[in-house]
């Protein structure tokens, strides 16, 4: 069955390629039963953020009416980069199952060790410079955030 989800998620990148996207493709499944099928949107839609794998989660949240997928599966064309392992986390998706590696990512132009390098250096060492500002501003959100009793953890 994994097998079948894995070939849906590679067929998706392939009909991206087609479509002008990028070679990605990724289908979250629940119970045996496809929620969510998508391929790469960066450069149809100019959306840095479009990855298969993003855009699944968002198409099977919505589907569902929760953000919580601890209930699923994730198949993906490729290994996931750094910004979709991390939304995987955040949905609470369990398991990933992917075809091609980083390595085959980065042979097809699609390298991200960068971004694995950037994240294990110190904040004064990247590349981007982040600047820590306003912090006594923004702890009051993160009171009120405490403080509210109705509120759902994620």
């Amino acid at each position: 069955m994994c097998e079948k989800f894995m070939e849906i998620a590679i067929d998706q990148a392939i009909l991206n390629i087609k479509n002008g996207g990028g070679p990605f493709g990724a289908v979250i499944v629940k119970e045996g039963e496809i929620i969510a099928c998508c391929g790469n949107r960066v450069t149809q839609d100019n959306d840095p953020t479009a990855h298969a794998e993003v855009l699944a989660i968002r198409e099977a949240t919505r589907i569902l009416g929760r953000w919580d997928l601890s209930d699923c599966e994730i198949y993906s064309s490729c290994e996931p980069c750094p910004m979709c392992l991390g939304a995987i986390y955040w949905a609470h998706i369990p398991v990933i199952y992917y075809g091609a590696n980083r390595e085959d990512a980065k042979n097809a132009g699609f390298d991200d060790s960068f971004i694995y390098e950037e994240i294990a250096k110190d904040n004064a060492n990247r590349k981007t410079k982040m600047h820590n500002i306003s912090r006594n501003i923004a702890l009051k959100s993160f009171d009120n955030w405490i403080a509210f009793p109705d509120k759902e953890l994620y």
